[in-house]
């Protein structure tokens, strides 16, 4: 989404959409964490990602447009949080913005059907996961018309599916429990 719509990104409406809380609380989060929020914006889900890893853990907000950076720096600021940073990147598919086996867990909320090089970008996100490192996927449903998204902002399970596997990752988990959206997570394939 571009800097300009970022206050849709904070809408007070969001919780009873999306349901971020219960979203974040599935992701199986555990202290000392280092979790990437690839396309993170605002820091919406940046900061209360960072009270989740806690002290110990760390959260990389990587994003393409610096323009989200001072909204994002207030919000982690006004939380106290010293475990948090965000990190520019090119908008390459290759610029991931994340160190090497440094990251336990990368999340990308409607950020995944944005990218233009999605195999040339899964394919460089594999070296910053850890072993056991995991990618989280939430995406409007492509399957419920009820869903009120533009279809292009919607994906279905099989077409991430499809995707993901072409990259040399398989799925692991699916939670069905959000009011609109899908969350997929995927493993590389050794």
């Amino acid at each position: 989404m571009c800097h300009t719509g970022a206050d849709w990104l904070e809408r007070e409406s969001r919780e009873q959409e999306e349901n971020p809380t219960l979203m974040r609380a599935s992701l199986g989060i555990a202290p000392g964490m280092v979790v990437a929020d690839i396309g993170c914006g605002v820091g919406y889900h940046s900061v209360p990602l960072a009270e989740l890893v806690g002290p110990t853990g760390r959260v990389i907000g990587t994003e393409m447009q610096p323009e989200y950076r001072e909204r994002f720096l207030a919000r982690v600021a006004a939380a106290g949080l010293s475990n948090v940073e965000f990190v520019v990147t090119s908008g390459d598919a290759a610029d991931t913005g994340l160190p090497a086996g440094g990251v336990d867990l990368v999340l990308m909320v409607d950020v995944y059907h944005e990218v233009a090089q999605p195999q040339e970008f899964l394919r460089a996100l594999r070296p910053a996961l850890r072993a056991g490192g995991r990618l989280a996927l939430v995406e409007f449903r492509a399957e419920d018309p009820a869903v009120p998204i533009l279809p292009d902002h919607k994906m279905s399970v099989a077409q991430v599916d499809y995707e993901l596997e072409r990259a040399g990752y398989r799925r692991t988990g699916r939670f069905d429990g959000l009011p609109w959206q899908h969350l997929l997570f995927y493993e590389p394939v050794e």
